[in-house]
């Protein structure tokens, strides 16, 4: 698996082929924009840049800054493509709906969420209660679950982030995180952070594992079988923290969206998504 390293904050690439000679008319209906998910960015440039290659007379920009900012986008009319690592909320397709946006939602890969600590942690595996338990702050010291006497450090994203939503639902069992998690603004800061920090613990898409970080081994059946996050693990489903990835747009926007969506549902695309470290979904 090709590890990814984004940029700390709002990672953003903008090409400009064609030189931007050619009339505004034609530079505008060339012009596609991607916003959202952190987890999805990787995924979004990698497919971009190849794209651009042989669609020589169109203009990509993809921004990230969570889901939630990507859906906020979609409905502002401020993005043609918002990128999500969760399905839409009740209230945004109420917002959605009320804007006249007959939303698209296509899954373009799909992840295996890792829990990550620093790569010198003597801990390698821990249940879900226990994640449920450190996130909540029940849980505050690393020796209550097996690894040295130090302060658990936990970094998750802000709540705009998809991936802040799917972990509190599917690992936290919906419960709070504790007021003494440090939030971050993008994964990218928060894989520096833990890297740099012995005692710290927080989750990541599968995309953005580096040598500097771990990623644990999980248990969903209170301590019988542990697995950790791979491709592998997510293809065979033996992983238990999975879910899809996606890429939502107005239907009023197809033709605009059809050719570069085309392009990352082929089998080129889906190499791409192998590439990156997802898991095609075709």
């Amino acid at each position: 698996m090709k590890k990814i390293i984004v940029s700390l904050f709002a990672l953003s690439l903008l090409f400009a082929c064609n030189g931007g000679q050619k009339g505004s008319q034609e530079s505008k209906s060339n012009n596609l924009s991607l916003k959202g998910s952190d987890t999805v960015l990787p995924l979004g440039q990698a497919t971009l840049e190849q794209f651009m290659k042989t669609n020589p007379g169109v203009s990509i920009s993809v921004v990230g800054g969570g889901s939630g900012t990507g859906v906020t986008a979609l409905i502002d009319g401020n993005t043609d493509i918002a990128m999500c690592s969760r399905d839409l909320k009740g209230e945004e397709k109420l917002k959605l709906k009320e804007k006249g946006i007959d939303a698209v939602v296509k899954s373009v890969a799909v992840d295996a969420l890792a829990v990550i600590v620093h790569k010198d942690n003597k801990v390698d595996q821990l249940t879900r209660e226990q994640i449920e338990k450190i996130f909540t702050g029940e849980i505050k010291n690393w020796k209550e679950v097996g690894g040295e006497d130090a302060e658990i450090v936990v970094y998750s994203r802000e709540n705009s982030s998809g991936t802040y939503e799917f972990f509190k639902e599917h690992v936290m069992d919906k419960k709070n995180y504790a007021s003494t998690v440090l939030n971050m603004p993008a994964t990218g800061a928060i894989v520096q952070s833990v890297s740099q920090t012995k005692g710290a613990i927080s989750y990541v898409g599968l995309a953005y594992l580096n040598a500097d970080t771990k990623a644990l081994k999980v248990s969903y059946d209170q301590g019988a079988t542990f697995t950790g996050p791979s491709m592998e693990s997510a293809k065979d489903k033996t992983y238990p923290i999975s879910r899809p990835l996606f890429y939502i747009y107005d239907s009023k926007s197809e033709a605009k969206v059809k050719a570069y969506l085309d392009f990352c549902l082929s089998a080129e695309g889906m190499k791409i998504v192998e590439t990156v470290g997802y898991i095609p979904v075709q």
